[in-house]
């Protein structure tokens, strides 16, 4: 190579020792955009975007009639949206098969929705007996999900509901969702008929699944207590549409007047809002 061929000093140096270092961000495991649905002529939702990372709690906050459980059930697919789109684990949830996506999604309902003429283990397993799982592994499932959530298997598999109170009820709803292993877990107002004591058990339920499981949760309430001990980030609804989504402590700090009319209550009994770490 003569001198005129000679890459210029260093060139060679400098390219080698240069790095790029290129931030990746996760794609969301639920994504909605542009989220609008009409029900017999009315508005119930308004342009809802929102997407909730793998391992979120996302707390859909709202007054009674602010759209959360009809946002809730236009994820599960329950509800169409009139326009917009829903992304579910990167697919387009228009091309999802219905009955694959709702077996994707743990579904929590007030009163746990259980079959009342089936034992509670028959209740955990029909999600992986609909899936074919073979029979002793839907049993050692359900064993392990009775023991998760607070139930001893020799004295509660064989019950039925009636002979359960409600908190015990809700923790086998809490069980039927997670017995599939879905990515994503629906709650809709799942503690709000219970009494105090129970409520703050089964509060306290969520959050050790949640660090054990790390499942990703859309979770409906009008309790910003709750809100603010269950969320990674709070989505406040108003009137179908966004109002404020932030994490709780930024939420405590929120302007808007719907914002601030929930932290009211907060406000006058001098609680500090922070998130239970129990």
């Amino acid at each position: 190579m003569t001198s005129t061929d000679r890459e210029p000093a260093g060139r060679s140096h400098r390219d080698a020792s240069t790095s790029y270092h290129i931030k990746t961000v996760p794609a969301p495991l639920l994504e909605i955009r542009d989220l609008s649905c009409t029900l017999s002529g009315r508005p119930i939702l308004r342009n809802i975007n929102l997407e909730v990372q793998e391992g979120e709690t996302i707390v859909l906050l709202g007054r009674s009639g602010s759209g959360k459980t009809t946002l809730l059930k236009s994820v599960n697919g329950l509800i169409p949206p009139s326009s917009g789109t829903i992304h579910f684990e990167g697919r387009a949830a228009t091309q999802w098969d219905p009955i694959q996506l709702r077996r994707r999604m743990g579904y929590v309902i007030q009163d746990a929705g259980l079959f009342p003429h089936w034992t509670v283990d028959a209740n955990i397993g029909l999600v992986p007996r609909l899936q074919e799982w073979p029979p002793d592994r839907v049993a050692a499932r359900t064993t392990e999900l009775l023991q998760a959530v607070g139930l001893d298997p020799a004295e509660f598999r064989a019950r039925f509901p009636r002979s359960l109170s409600g908190g015990q009820r809700q923790r086998v709803g809490i069980a039927r969702a997670l017995a599939a292993d879905p990515p994503l877990l629906l709650f809709d107002e799942p503690f709000a008929a219970l009494d105090p004591i129970t409520r703050l058990d089964l509060q306290r339920l969520f959050l050790e699944l949640r660090r054990s499981v790390r499942k990703t949760a859309l979770f409906v309430t009008h309790d910003i207590r709750e809100a603010i001990m269950l969320a990674s980030r709070i989505a406040l609804l108003k009137d179908g549409a966004l109002d404020t989504v932030a994490e709780p402590s930024e939420f405590r700090a929120a302007e808007t007047p719907e914002a601030r009319a929930f932290l009211a209550g907060l406000e006058q009994n001098g609680e500090s809002g922070e998130q239970d770490t129990a």
